[in-house]
């Protein structure tokens, strides 16, 4: 901003050269001096700067009211539901709303009070694509690292689910949920058999 002013500054104030050789100085429009003026560009560069930190402010606090809806009941609530649509694509995003609030043991109760362990065991045995699996294994995953979430699990019938669920020849992080899964629930000693694949 500076180099432009000082171009703009040169500009005004540059002579013009007529036939005569003459150099007639153009009048400055300015009356401050050299000093105040930079003060000056200081000072309106400070509050542009503060005007596009707060334009961006605002518009990042819209995105997120837009996007990311208050992280509580509500949105649990709206995540559990989703994965009552046929759409794929919804139960998908369900899944993944509840693998991402399913970070410490309160939330993961919070989730099984809500009934979301049967509906997530229902998604992965209705499931019929790799994608949709693999999202409710992992949220099932996430479920199953608090032991009462777990016991959920497993009276919602989800290791018979997981044992059920077709190998993935494409996508070898389904596989490796599967696994873990049943790992995870013979080292809770609700399944006493060896984790395999089917």
């Amino acid at each position: 901003m500076r180099i432009i002013a000082r171009q703009f500054t040169t500009y005004l104030s540059r002579g013009r050269v007529y036939s005569q050789n003459k150099i007639i100085s153009t009048r400055r429009f300015s009356s401050f001096a050299p000093k105040d003026e930079i003060a000056l560009e200081e000072e309106v560069e400070r509050k542009v700067g503060w005007m596009l930190k707060a334009f961006y402010v605002a518009s990042a606090t819209f995105v997120g009211y837009q996007f990311f809806p208050y992280m509580g009941d509500n949105l649990l609530q709206q995540s559990i539901s989703l994965m009552h649509v046929k759409d794929p694509l919804f139960k998908r995003m369900g899944a993944s709303r509840i693998n991402r609030f399913a970070v410490d043991d309160e939330r993961r109760m919070r989730v099984v009070e809500m009934g979301g362990e049967k509906d997530l065991v229902e998604m992965l045995k209705s499931a019929k694509d790799d994608k949709t699996r693999k999202s409710a294994l992992k949220a099932i995953s996430a479920l199953s690292n608090s032991d009462e979430a777990a016991g959920a699990l497993h009276q919602a019938g989800a290791i018979s689910v997981i044992k059920s669920t077709p190998v993935s020849l494409e996508d070898a992080e389904l596989n490796t949920h599967k696994i873990n899964l049943l790992k995870r629930f013979q080292d809770l000693k609700y399944d006493e058999a060896s984790p395999e694949l089917s």
